[in-house]
């Protein structure tokens, strides 16, 4: 889908841009075009005349110009880009330290966990905010309510289905905001793609109140369309690389989780006597 919308931003710049380019040769002759005339050093002087260096003029048509000359279409998707963009990056920051985390708790479990008396002393010494110790609390807690309609179901599969549903749910929590870089990776090529027909539409409205396709008409809407359009791919490319690399290290936090959930559920069915 994306490199369609790429495909499409191409045809749609290069058509207009070859028709913008043919419409200026023929109105413009050979005789018209401007010479450039290079300042000379030593005024009075006939020989040893030497060009001075060309001062490097400022970008008229960068993202400020777009950002001032812009109506509030173009300002507002910009805006709107910059949104989009942030939201990415935060999501982007924030589970690559939660995943951090998740794996120093995972190795205080294995160094710790396994060595105190009881499931509940080693459940007191794991963090408040680790899933470990939240998959065995809701262990012991379905463990302790293993009682009356409850008692009626076998407590091997009472134990397994509390464990299931903790780890169900520490999962839930690792993709919360995976979705937000997966809309932003398949939208934001689309906002860029709109901000490109709207800066085309504004070189076409120029062209027509001017009655010419000079340059200086058209370049301020072209270059704004092609700013959009990089800038929708610089905010879609490191959404889709930051959802694919958070959902395979999610992969590998859970195949950590998993684990203990087993061990935990064989160690409880041995301890716990029902």
């Amino acid at each position: 889908m994306e490199i369609c919308v790429i495909r499409m931003r191409a045809l749609l710049l290069f058509a207009f841009l070859a028709w913008l380019g043919s419409t200026a040769i023929a109105q413009s002759s050979p005789g018209n075009l401007p010479t450039l005339e290079s300042p000379l050093v030593g005024s009075g002087t006939q020989a040893g005349v030497v060009p001075t260096l060309a001062v490097p003029l400022a970008n008229p048509y960068g993202l400020q110009a777009v950002w001032q000359q812009g109506d509030l279409v173009a300002r507002g998707t910009l805006l709107v880009l910059l949104l989009m963009s942030l939201g990415s990056w935060y999501v982007i920051v924030t589970k690559l330290v939660e995943q951090a985390r998740i794996t120093r708790q995972s190795r205080a479990v294995d160094s710790d966990f396994w060595a105190a008396g009881s499931v509940r002393q080693s459940a007191d010494k794991l963090a408040a905010d680790s899933p470990f110790r939240y998959i065995a609390e809701k262990a012991l807690d379905g463990a302790g309510k293993h009682e009356g309609l409850l008692g009626a179901i076998d407590f091997n599969t009472w134990v397994t289905m509390s464990i299931q549903r903790a780890m169900a749910h520490v999962h839930s929590s690792l993709q919360a905001g995976l979705a937000v870089l997966a809309t932003v990776g398949s939208t934001a090529p689309f906002v860029g793609l709109f901000g490109t027909v709207w800066g085309i539409y504004h070189a076409l409205v120029n062209i027509g109140l001017s009655g010419q396709a000079s340059i200086d008409k058209v370049a301020g809407p072209v270059g704004e369309s092609l700013i959009m359009t990089a800038l929708g791919l610089a905010v879609a490319v490191p959404a889709v690389l930051g959802y694919n690399w958070l959902v395979r290290r999610n992969k590998a936090v859970m195949d950590g989780v998993q684990a203990f959930g087993g061990d935990l559920h064989a160690v409880m069915l041995a301890t716990m006597k029902k």
